[in-house]
């Protein structure tokens, strides 16, 4: 789907997958663990990220190594609240028992791969997963913000025309522990590099996050969680290339955080043009989803838009949009576009994109401009992680 509202984010990279981490002859096998093939002599099993459990399974390990419960408080707190990444990490623990735990879980936490800084600050990163794939992630400074761009998929399984994410494979979700670190590494940039903490996140980097639903949504419960992060969850927003239903469950859990709409057409027939997914989930279907949205949240919508040279940048097009966006309280970020090698868009010209604002602004609607960051670097989403083949 469609990057960040202030740094377009698109995909095109290669993957390097190695082996997956296997562990033969450890001893006693941990409930816990999956195993992958076993024989008289040797066990092999994948050893499972200790992240993977919750409170009350961590606390039936503990007890079945008799370990008292109030330890299981303490790995947690380690764990999400300051991000620890090896279990010699946990000094309130005795050294027997961070050796139990290294026996019997792992940390997958990711690593950075490389980094680049671009000369107006936005700092762009490639993360490395245990298993060899690559994702993205951005850090956006601005005068009022420090804001985190994060990934929510290994890919994308959409075909948006406009995007190099999908000209590729989703090879996988992102779990919630992967999505976690991405604003971890990114919060430690920001106070490493500027001094300043993060003060936004936003789901707009690699993938659909609604099609990552339960994934995406413990992710952000860790991150907003007192025994977490403590970020306010109007602090985060989510941005979807527009699933309907699950845009409904979104209300219907009644989620805190703020909701965006990748639109880029307000008509289905251009919008079935570059965006597929509006075939099944049509414009119409959208509207109506997005009125349940906002009556079970009150939460207005961010409605995202590129203005694409000679495509949807007249003022017809701008009369359509503000038909759509009139049903519920919104703003709309205009986004500039950064071409990509796959496809022969072009960001439409700045009189036109500053005309289409002002359309919308004479008729009621809050409106940004995003001017696109990183210019001078990899700024397009996969180009850093493409430089890996």
């Amino acid at each position: 789907m469609i990057g960040c509202a202030e740094l377009t984010f698109l995909t095109n990279f290669a993957m390097n997958i190695p082996a997956p981490r296997f562990v033969t002859n450890f001893g006693k096998v941990p409930n816990f663990a999956k195993v992958a093939n076993k024989t008289p002599d040797t066990v092999e099993t994948t050893i499972k990220d200790i992240r993977k459990l919750d409170l009350a399974a961590l606390k039936q390990f503990l007890a079945a190594q008799g370990e008292p419960a109030f330890r299981a408080k303490q790995i947690q707190e380690w764990l999400w609240k300051k991000s620890a990444t090896d279990f010699d990490q946990m000094t309130n623990l005795s050294v027997p028992l961070r050796n139990l735990l290294k026996d019997s879980f792992v940390i997958n936490a990711i690593a950075v791969d490389k980094t680049q800084v671009s000369s107006d600050q936005t700092i762009k990163s490639a993360f490395r997963l245990h298993d060899g794939h690559l994702i993205e992630g951005v850090l956006i400074p601005a005068d009022d913000r420090m804001t985190a761009c994060v990934s929510s998929q290994v890919g994308c399984s959409l075909t948006c025309k406009f995007c190099a994410t999908g000209y590729m494979d989703r090879k996988r979700n992102l779990d919630a522990a992967e999505i976690y670190d991405q604003v971890v590494a990114i919060r430690n940039q920001a106070e490493a590099h500027y001094q300043t903490p993060l003060t936004n996140i936003v789901y707009m980097g690699m993938g659909e996050p609604l099609l990552n639903y339960a994934n995406v949504l413990e992710s952000v419960d860790r991150i907003t969680s007192p025994d977490g992060l403590g970020m306010a969850p109007k602090r985060i927003t989510v941005s979807t290339a527009g699933i309907a239903k699950m845009i409904k469950k979104l209300g219907d859990d009644e989620v805190k955080f703020r909701l965006a709409l990748s639109l880029h057409a307000a008509n289905d027939t251009k919008r079935d043009q570059i965006m597929p997914i509006n075939e099944s989930n049509t414009l119409e279907a959208l509207r109506e989803a997005l009125k349940y949205f906002y009556k079970k949240t009150g939460t207005r919508v961010t409605y995202e838009y590129i203005v694409f040279h000679h495509f949807n940048d007249t003022l017809q097009d701008a009369q359509e949009l503000y038909e759509f966006t009139k049903h519920t309280p919104c703003k709309v970020n205009i986004i500039e576009y950064n071409p990509i090698a796959e496809a022969q868009f072009q960001n439409a010209e700045g009189d036109k994109i500053a005309q289409f604002g002002r359309f919308l602004e004479d008729k009621g609607v809050t409106v940004n401009i995003r001017r696109s960051r990183g210019k001078d670097i990899d700024a397009a989403c996969g180009q850093l992680a493409g430089k890996d083949k």
